[in-house]
């Protein structure tokens, strides 16, 4: 019986071929989506997953409240890991990382510039499970100057030759390699090609509690409360942080006491860092859970679009295959015979579809790894339980969508359908099918009208006004390696008449790289006992800083020309003014107590302007003046950027040939800063697309379906008189009413769902009313366009062949 059901179904598929294919092709680019999204999100979710004890690492955050908020840090000083174990018994192990890069590594006659290096303790691979490929794991780093590279640098320096006993110079200091390592996982939240040892840069170094700059792990027993570890924090910042903060702000301990409820240490499950960490001072950028539950309900909608496609479709063609189930009737067919056959074909679909699928994940895969930024391969898909599930879901698949089509075609009355009318059984199917386009149509005008408010989002943030001039601001990097003669490059520099001006700092707007950070106090508040206590961000720059971005001093002035009279002067930012309590005061020639009590005398204030992202809120500055060689940035003329750039790198290599030249623009640096949103804004433009097209083809289906029904009343219309045109709107009324409903039904929930998503950005757009319009419009047009094929068809067909049986 099961043999002649696919016998019955394979002549059937081959006898409508076109309907069978547009069936196939829809359900297989859904599939294929939600394939690929169903891939990314498995990726996501997966991050840190990959250590033998993931399930026991945390990694020790801190929480500092100040007066400007809650300022939060992945990472802490370099005494905190030792310490906690030291006295929680519950810890097993701890581990410490901290950035390294850029450096310049030679090698014989061969040098070259990397960026991704680390520093590690002794037990950090260990722990992470990342193994040696060549060398030995437990005495890599017994040499102070050692490192373990990954297999792809080694081949970089090395060739073919053995990586293990080489020797290379770091910034012209030796080190050994000692270990070779695949390489770090894709899907974890740190990334290196070299890992350097740590031991010699902390072993000398004051075991101080609070500051920040390392990215510490601790590994806890099985049995362990993380919650109650946490509770017993405050006991550790009262016996280490408090006297610490005592000392260096030059306070009594009864006023650093106040530290115990504003310096807060926590643990953060090391598979929740990529996704659920929301500091900006991360290794690496991460992921964001919203956008996996959004991109999961992506990968939902869009299979079920195919789906009511499929039913759609399936139904569209019962009109041809009436007379068939009435025969089958009336030679002694029963209902749930008929039922085994119609699933029999639905099923053998969707597993063509399925096949389909995987070609076509196979051809879009390198496509999709560039547009999310993955590298997933096509053996994830191939994978026994990828397979298993596969196919599961395609049968499921066709079971439920092809349910209704088979009790739809299995009801047919026996003398109705073999008179020739199958109309009578699509009585009161009509909501139903109605409500599958509205809620077709509904998805893809949400997804259209997410699309344009998430690159208008990103259009605001780009094209803000960020309080510094980022156009034509050439950056050259790694100016420190020009050491003392830094100063006569830049004045080279100068006298080139398309450099307008040029600064040396340690950092750029845009760039976390090469930022301080340190708490900070206001003196008069201190002498008194008050509290005035904010994190802020340190720049070491020159005098010409502030003239060269266009910043806006709005209150003092900027820095003296002549370094050592402003050595112990600070320029800060709005934001610090308000953080420390001095909004309604003028805050010149006031004292900023800094750690190791240190004192800075206030000269200017310069209006706030965007030096991270537009999407955290500007965060306290402190300007310091003094001589930072990390960065040089010249503004410029762009009349001939091409000759500029040439005439900086014949002077870049009079003075350190040895050195690759590199630079980049400022407004393409802080471009950058945007590229998760950017990565999101595509992905819903292609997705939104897709999804238009699929419900365009359960359109078409519904319309071939009904105008089939309507196919004498067409005919008795035209021979009455009726024009094309008439006929034609006729028609296509009723479906563009539907796409209206659709539209009014999709708007305040895309509403509700889009400004949810803006609430994640401290500056942010308000929606305007004519995305929605635009949006609805845009799928109107789709449908009228796809309706409208069907339609005029119709309206021009010979109305003789219609009526011939009347």
């Amino acid at each position: 019986m099961f043999k002649n059901y696919i016998k019955t179904a394979w002549r059937n598929l081959r006898r409508n071929k076109i309907f069978s294919f547009i069936n196939v092709f829809g359900l297989s680019v859904g599939l294929a989506c939600c394939m690929l999204i169903c891939a990314y999100v498995y990726s996501e979710l997966n991050y840190d997953q990959y250590p033998a004890q993931a399930k026991q690492m945390y990694r020790v955050g801190l929480r500092s409240i100040e007066n400007n908020g809650v300022s939060e840090y992945p990472m802490v000083d370099i005494a905190v890991g030792q310490g906690i174990k030291n006295m929680f018994p519950e810890v097993l192990e701890t581990t410490r990382l901290t950035g390294r890069g850029p450096v310049f590594i030679k090698y014989n006659d061969r040098q070259f510039k990397e960026e991704h290096v680390q520093m590690i303790d002794a037990n950090f691979l260990q722990l992470f499970s990342i193994p040696l490929i060549d060398g030995d794991d437990k005495a890599c780093f017994t040499e102070p100057n050692s490192m373990v590279v990954t297999r792809a640098m080694a081949n970089k320096y090395f060739g073919n030759q053995e990586a293990v006993g080489k020797s290379v110079a770091i910034d012209g200091k030796p080190y050994k390699v000692t270990g070779v390592i695949d390489k770090v996982p894709d899907d974890s939240h740190f990334h290196g090609d070299a890992f350097l040892n740590l031991a010699p840069f902390v072993e000398n170094a004051k075991q101080t509690w609070s500051n920040i700059g390392f990215f510490t792990y601790v590994v806890l027993d099985k049995n362990a409360n993380p919650k109650k570890l946490e509770a017993s924090f405050p006991e550790m910042v009262r016996k280490f942080v408090v006297p610490e903060i005592a000392h260096d702000m030059g306070t009594s301990v009864v006023a650093a006491s106040k530290s115990v409820n504003t310096f807060l240490f926590y643990l953060q499950p090391l598979s929740d860092i990529h996704l659920h960490s929301a500091t900006k001072y991360e290794l690496e950028p991460n992921g964001d859970i919203h956008y996996v539950y959004i991109f999961g309900a992506l990968a939902v909608f869009i299979l079920i679009l195919a789906c009511i496609n499929f039913t759609n479709l399936s139904t569209a063609s019962s009109a041809k295959r009436s007379k068939e189930v009435g025969i089958r009737k009336v030679l002694g067919s029963e209902k749930s015979g008929l039922v085994s056959q119609f699933l029999t074909e639905s099923v053998m679909l969707t597993f063509g579809a399925l096949l389909l699928a995987l070609g076509i994940v196979y051809l879009l895969l390198p496509l999709f790894n560039n547009l999310a930024g993955k590298h997933i391969e096509l053996r994830f898909f191939l994978s026994p339980m990828a397979l298993l599930i596969e196919l599961f879901t395609a049968f499921g698949v066709g079971i439920l969508a092809g349910i209704y089509p088979a009790f739809f075609l299995s009801s047919f009355q026996i003398i109705a359908v073999l008179k020739g009318n199958s109309a009578t059984t699509a009585e009161g199917k009509g909501i139903l099918r109605s409500g599958l386009i509205i809620f077709q149509f509904a998805v893809s005008t949400a997804l259209i009208i997410s699309t344009f408010v998430v690159y208008q989002q990103l259009h605001y943030m780009q094209n803000k006004k960020l309080g510094y001039d980022k156009d034509q601001v050439l950056v050259i990097n790694d100016a420190y390696t020009l050491g003392h003669n830094v100063d006569a490059f830049k004045n080279q520099l100068l006298r080139n008449p398309q450099v307008l001006n040029a600064t040396i700092s340690s950092s750029v707007p845009g760039m976390l790289a090469g930022v301080d950070g340190t708490q900070i106090a206001a003196k008069e508040f201190d002498d008194k006992g008050g509290q005035a206590e904010i994190h802020t961000n340190i720049y070491h720059v020159d005098e010409s800083y502030v003239p060269t971005l266009g910043l806006q001093v709005i209150n003092g002035r900027n820095f003296y020309q002549s370094f050592p009279a402003d050595s112990m002067s600070v320029v800060v930012n709005e934001a610090l003014v308000k953080g420390l309590g001095w909004g309604n005061t003028n805050p010149i020639g006031k004292t900023i107590v800094r750690s190791a009590r240190t004192q800075y005398k206030v000269v200017g204030v310069v209006k706030d302007f965007h030096y991270a992202s537009a999407r955290q809120k500007i965060a306290p500055l402190m300007l310091l003046s003094g001589h930072s060689t990390g960065t040089l940035i010249l503004k410029v003329k762009t009349a001939d950027v091409k000759s500029v750039i040439a005439g900086i790198k014949t002077e870049w290599d009079s003075f350190r040939p040895e050195a690759p030249f590199s630079y980049s623009f400022l407004d393409e640096q802080y471009a950058s800063l945007y590229a998760s949103e950017q990565q999101t804004g595509k992905i819903f433009t292609v997705f939104s697309c897709i999804a238009l097209i699929i419900a365009s083809l359960g359109l078409f289906g519904l319309a071939a379906f009904m105008i089939r029904l309507r196919v004498k009343e067409i005919g008795i219309r035209k021979v009455l008189g009726a024009s094309t045109s008439s006929i034609t709107v006729m028609l296509s009324k009723e479906f563009l009413r539907l796409i209206v409903i659709a539209s009014v039904i999709s708007f305040p929930v895309t509403w509700f769902a889009m400004n949810k998503w803006l609430q994640d950005f401290a500056y942010r757009i308000s929606i305007q009313w004519w995305v929605f319009l635009l949006a609805g419009t845009i799928a109107l047009v789709v449908a009228a366009i796809t309706i409208s094929f069907q339609s005029v068809k119709a309206a021009l067909a010979n109305p003789v062949k219609s009526l011939r049986s009347e």
